[in-house]
């Protein structure tokens, strides 16, 4: 038996349009899902996602949202259930540095963006979904994080970093809340990731001094952290709760 089939489960994957979402999206749907793929304001990404699924063994759909607002998660989860049915996996992956700044220039209009795209939006996809999990005991959440998480993150990210630490922790208090009710909460915590976050917010130069510090000696890419994400949304992860997966090339070993 292949304990990574998640044949005839439904996924939400989040910010899904590019990077991490996306590879999470595709592999989720090469094992058998059908997947609401999420985006904001890349529709082209999103089809682009779409389109790398399509004749993989999973359904898709493409659902518009933005996940910072209870009103917009409420779009994306109940067009999900309408065209795809119950929901028994949600990636919360949705997040943006937003820009580099110092903390001395951080404005409190920033600090609300930052905080509301990648904390608040787990929280409330996650309330979205857990009652309905908890009733059929069964479910899993995968929330994604950062290597930011731990160290406070590179030159301007000190804000998105403490995000990415309050997303690592609130998977903690999730996985506490839901783990009677047979619904499994973890997150994978990426480090520096070749994605178009890193081609838009770090310079070459900068990538270069990443590098130097992972033992691995090259950068990670989005579709070996998405087959992390499958993995834990599946059966061959069934004894696995509450735990953050590092996914960083030896950068950082916690």
């Amino acid at each position: 038996m292949n304990r990574q089939d998640i044949s005839g489960r439904v996924a939400i994957v989040t910010g899904a349009s590019t990077g991490i979402g996306r590879w999470a999206a595709i592999a989720l749907a090469e094992c058998g899902a059908a997947v609401a793929i999420n985006y904001h304001r890349n529709q082209e990404g999103a089809e682009e996602t779409k389109r790398l699924i399509n004749g993989k063994p999973g359904r898709v759909i493409i659902v518009q949202a933005d996940v910072s607002t209870k009103s917009g998660v409420r779009t994306l989860v109940d067009a999900t259930r309408a065209q795809l049915g119950p929901i028994d996996i949600l990636v919360n992956n949705a997040g943006d540095l937003i820009q580099r700044c110092s903390l001395l220039d951080f404005s409190e209009e920033t600090w609300d963006r930052v905080m509301n795209l990648n904390f608040k939006s787990v929280l409330l996809c996650s309330q979205a979904v857990m009652a309905e999990m908890m009733e059929r005991r069964r479910g899993a959440i995968i929330n994604v994080g950062s290597i930011a998480g731990h160290h406070g993150g590179g030159p301007g990210a000190a804000v998105y970093a403490a995000a990415k630490a309050g997303v690592m922790c609130l998977t903690k208090g999730l996985a506490k809340e839901l783990s009677s009710y047979g619904v499994r909460v973890n997150g994978v915590a990426p480090g520096v990731i070749e994605t178009p976050f890193h081609e838009r917010m770090s310079t070459p130069e900068l990538l270069q001094q990443f590098v130097a510090t992972i033992p691995m000696g090259r950068l990670g890419t989005a579709e070996e952290c998405g087959r992390v994400i499958a993995f834990l949304a599946s059966d061959a992860a069934s004894y696995i709760h509450g735990e953050m997966i590092e996914i960083n090339g030896g950068q950082l070993m916690v």
